[in-house]
């Protein structure tokens, strides 16, 4: 790991860039260290694109006391194009426009070469960050793709607890996947998400093989999370992480 740039927030919060190999990656610390530290998913739109929405997490898990890490997703960014990737946005797109449904072919196409691919990046990521002084541990997992936090919760052990957006498609075979997690799951949905399939996302949630698991629905679309979910979100990782 490699930091390129540093930056102190004006809420006392160190933002650091870093590469690991090809992959760029934004570290946020707390003054308060050694901190546990949270995983920040987000959806393949590009650590610039999202960048508001992820320093607006790191800031709020930062005045908790969690350091929390990001990488650019495979072919996100400035990273090379995944070319059945783009082909699989391209068929999404068509059936979406044209008010077909979308096929378990396009789902699998587009978000099972994505976990392959950033589920051990993410692994690598940790390896570097946990041997930071600043990083303390335990270690949670929060956001989407949540085929990506389901498979991160099932291979990597040094994760302890996992909030989950949902709000992606999810394959199939992801399900089989999600009756193995076994970790405290805290499971946002958003129930009038355009994108979502409510029924999905809620068949999904019931094959969770978590003892503890929480399902918070709110009201409103994709982007209309309210800003009480974030609060309780924050009391999950505090209960578990601390």
């Amino acid at each position: 790991m490699q930091f390129t740039s540093e930056q102190r927030l004006d809420d006392g919060v160190l933002r650091r860039e870093f590469t690991l190999g090809e992959i760029p990656g934004i570290l946020w610390t707390p003054a308060s260290a050694p901190a546990p530290l949270i995983l920040l998913g987000h959806p393949p739109l590009g650590l610039r694109k999202m960048y508001p929405r992820l320093v607006a997490r790191a800031r709020h898990s930062a005045a908790e006391g969690f350091a929390t890490a990001t990488i650019e997703l495979p072919g996100s960014g400035d990273r090379p194009r995944l070319p059945a990737a783009e082909q699989a946005r391209a068929d999404l797109r068509r059936a979406m426009e044209a008010g077909e449904p979308v096929s378990d072919e396009i789902i699998d196409a587009l978000i099972l070469p994505l976990v392959d691919k950033a589920v051990p990046e993410w692994q690598a990521a940790l390896d570097a960050l946990l041997s930071l002084p600043e990083i303390g541990g335990p270690v949670g997992y929060s956001g989407g793709v949540i085929s990506i936090g389901i498979r991160l919760a099932v291979v990597e052990p040094r994760i302890s607890a996992a909030g989950l957006f949902a709000g992606s498609f999810v394959p199939r075979a992801m399900f089989e996947e999600a009756r193995q997690v076994t970790i405290p799951l805290h499971v946002l949905l958003q129930w009038d998400d355009e994108g979502n399939d409510r029924q999905a996302a809620l068949d999904l949630f019931d094959a969770f093989g978590s003892k503890e698991k929480t399902l918070h629905a709110n009201m409103g679309g994709h982007t209309g999370v309210p800003q009480f979910a974030g609060d309780a979100a924050a009391q999950f990782f505090t209960r578990h992480l601390k």
